[in-house]
C-alpha cells in the first residue's frame, strides 16, 4: 500500500512538473521537465534525507555527546522493535522534530535544542516516540520526497516569471498567462498534494507513538507544549524551505491552526482530545512505567554542554 501510495505520489508530482514545463516553453519544455523530474525522483529517493537534514543544520550526535537524548531514542527504538535511527540536534529554540529517510535501516530523527529545553523527559520521549511511530508507518520516505520535489516545483513556479514571460516565444502556446498560471496553480497544487498526505498520517503517528511511549497523556502534553511555543518562537530555516512544514511533529511555520484542506496538519487541540481518548481507553503500559532513561545522569545539556534556556530534563 505504501508502496502504491508512494508511486502516485511520484506520478503526480512528475506531472506537475511536466506541466509546468509546457506552459514555460511547450512541447521542448515537457520534456526537459518530464527528464528533470526524472531525475529529481531518483536522487530524492537517495538523497532526500541528506538534504532535509542539511537544510536544517541538523548535526548528528552519539551517546558520548548526547547521552540522555540518544538513551531516550535507543529505549524507544527497542520497545518499537526498530533498528537504532541516527539521531540528530538542531540549534533551534523553537521546540520541534522530525524525522526522515527512506526505510527503518536508514532512518534519522532529529528534534530541535528548542524541544529538549522546554520539555520534560516524557514529554520528549513521547515526541522521539511519535517520529519513530513515523519511521515503523514507512511514512518518512514519501513525506521527504514531498517535501523535496514540492519546493522544488515552487522554486521552478517561481522561475517561469523569469524564463517564461516572453510574448513573442512562439514555444510557450499560452504565453504570459500560462507563466502565470505555472507561477501560482502548480506552487498550490503541490502544496495540496502535501497536505492531502500529511494530516492523516499525523494521526496514525500520534497512536502508534503513545503505544511506544506507554502513555497517551505524555505526548498530549507535548503537542499542547510544542504549538503554545511554535506561535511565539521563529524558526527561519523552516520558514525559508515551507516545503518542509509537514516534517515536523507540529507545524514551525506561523498560521495554519484550522483542521480543514488548507492545514499541514491536524487541530492539535483535535490530536490532544484523540490522545486523552486513548488514555481512558487504557491504551500503552501503566502511566507509573518511566520513560526509557540513560544509565548514568551526566549532568551536561544533551549536546555536551549545559543548556542555558528554560530548565528542562536534562537540568
Amino acid at each position: 500500500m505504501n508502496m502504491m501510495r508512494t508511486a502516485m505520489l511520484l506520478a503526480t508530482m512528475t506531472a506537475l512538473f511536466m506541466g509546468v514545463g509546457y506552459l514555460i516553453g511547450g512541447t521542448g519544455g515537457m520534456t526537459i521537465a518530464f527528464l528533470m523530474a526524472a531525475g529529481m525522483n531518483l536522487f530524492s529517493y537517495w538523497n532526500a534525507d541528506k538534504m532535509v537534514l542539511r537544510m536544517n543544520n541538523a548535526v548528528e550526535v552519539d551517546e558520548r555527546n548526547a547521552p540522555e537524548y540518544y538513551a531516550i531514542v535507543r529505549g524507544l527504538a527497542a520497545n518499537a522493535g526498530l533498528p537504532m535511527p541516527k539521531v540528530f540536534l538542531i540549534d533551534n529554540d523553537q521546540p520541534n522534530a522530525f524525522a526522515t529517510g527512506r526505510n527503518p535501516e536508514n532512518a534519522a530523527v532529529a528534534a530541535t535544542t528548542g524541544l529538549l529545553q522546554r520539555l520534560s523527559h516524557e514529554e520528549v520521549a513521547a515526541v522521539m516516540a511519535h517520529e519513530l511511530a513515523h519511521v515503523q508507518n514507512r511514512d518518512t520516505l514519501i513525506m521527504t520526497i514531498t517535501a523535496t520535489i514540492a519546493g522544488a516545483i515552487s522554486m521552478l513556479g517561481n522561475f517561469a516569471f523569469f524564463f517564461g514571460g516572453n510574448r513573442e516565444n512562439n514555444s510557450n502556446p499560452l504565453g504570459i498567462v500560462g507563466v502565470l498560471v505555472a507561477m501560482i496553480v502548480a506552487p498550490f497544487a503541490a502544496m495540496l498534494v502535501q497536505m492531502a498526505i500529511s494530516r492523516t498520517r499525523e494521526y496514525s503517528a500520534d497512536r502508534r507513538g503513545a503505544e511506544i511511549c506507554g502513555n497517551p497523556l505524555w505526548l498530549a502534553s507535548a503537542l499542547d507544549k510544542i504549538a503554545r511555543n511554535v506561535e511565539r518562537i521563529h524558526n527561519p530555516e523552516a520558514e525559508r524551505n515551507p516545503a518542509m512544514a509537514p516534517l515536523f511533529i507540529i507545524n514551525p511555520l506561523s498560521g495554519e491552526r484550522m483542521d480543514n484542506l488548507f492545514s499541514t496538519h491536524p487541530n492539535t487541540e483535535n490530536r490532544i482530545a484523540a490522545l486523552q481518548a486513548m488514555a481512558q481507553e487504557g491504551v500503552g503500559r501503566p502511566a507509573a512505567q518511566k520513560a526509557p532513561q540513560p544509565a548514568a545522569r551526566s549532568g551536561e545539556g544533551p549536546w555536551g554542554r549545559k543548556p542555558s534556556g528554560p530548565k528542562g530534563p536534562w537540568s
